[in-house]
Formats: structure tokens, sequence, C-alpha cells
């Protein structure tokens, strides 16, 4: 079938409290995203890629926001799941590109550890990986600081 591209974006408002989760690791400098999960755009933009390279639907019918999926579970366990359907149909990850657009917290500091951590969690060397940040030209939602968007694009390919 040869290699295959899927786009992914996801999008949540500052909720109340603290840890800010982005692309995998925990982001200083600004409140947590409100959602059912813990609020990772990045995540959720790269799973709803992978899952749309793979032709298998998306983020929101496999996790539903109500009692099936449990109240804060780790996006990194949702993109575990979103693994082992690629799996399963011998399909694996071959190179992610991710914009975070926000105007916060600042996160070039954090670029090359979401990079790392998104590597990690797709078993791709880090060089097929890429993260940048944008902060929306300060227009919208994102712009004013309200909220964080991410949008991914991702290729995925034949296993082994």
């Amino acid at each position: 079938a040869g290699t295959r591209v899927g786009f992914g974006h996801d999008s949540h408002p500052f909720g109340r409290g603290t840890g800010l989760r982005l692309g995998g690791i925990e982001v200083g400098g600004a409140p947590r995203l409100a959602g059912h999960s813990d609020g990772d755009v990045v995540l959720h933009a790269v799973a709803d890629a992978l899952l749309g390279a793979a032709g298998l639907g998306d983020l929101g019918r496999l996790f539903p926001a109500d009692a099936r999926t449990p109240r804060g579970v780790a996006s990194a366990e949702l993109l575990g799941e979103v693994m082992a359907r690629l799996e399963a149909i011998g399909l694996a990850p071959g190179s992610v590109d991710v914009t975070v657009i926000g105007a916060r917290p600042r996160l070039g500091p954090s670029l090359d550890a979401m990079r790392d951590a998104i590597a990690g969690l797709l078993g791709l060397d880090p060089a097929a990986v890429n993260v940048k940040a944008s902060t929306g030209n300060l227009s919208g939602d994102e712009g004013a600081g309200r909220s964080i968007s991410a949008r991914a694009v991702v290729t995925v390919e034949p296993a082994g």
C-alpha cells in the first residue's frame, strides 16, 4: 500500500488548575487545558493524524468524551491505543510534523523535549519528528491566550 499521509487538529481552552501537558511533557507557565482527558492537544492531533492516515476514523469516535473514556485519562495512553491499532493492521508511523499555536506560554525551550517524547511514544528516531510553535500572530483564541491548538501531519507505512 506504500506511504500514506494523515492530518490531525485539536484545540482546547485553558481551564482551572495547573499541569499544562503538551507533546507528552509538562510545560510550566500556563494553566492546564480544559478537556475530558489531560488536554494534550499535541498528542491528540498526532493521534488523529495517525488514525486518518490508517483509515481508522478519528480520536473522538475511538474515545468519546463521556463515561466510556475515563475522565483525566493521559493522552499518552490514548496514543498507545492508536499505535496498537496501527500495528494490528500492519502499519507504523514514518514521520511527524507538528505546529503548536498559542500566545502563551512561550514554547521554544520545550520543543526539543516534546519532539523526544513524541518520538519515544511512536518508536521513531527523533530526527523523524519535528515540533514547532507559533503565536498565531496574536489572532483568535490562541493569539489572545485563551486556548492552544495543534496541527499535525504524519506519514505511515507498512511495518517492518
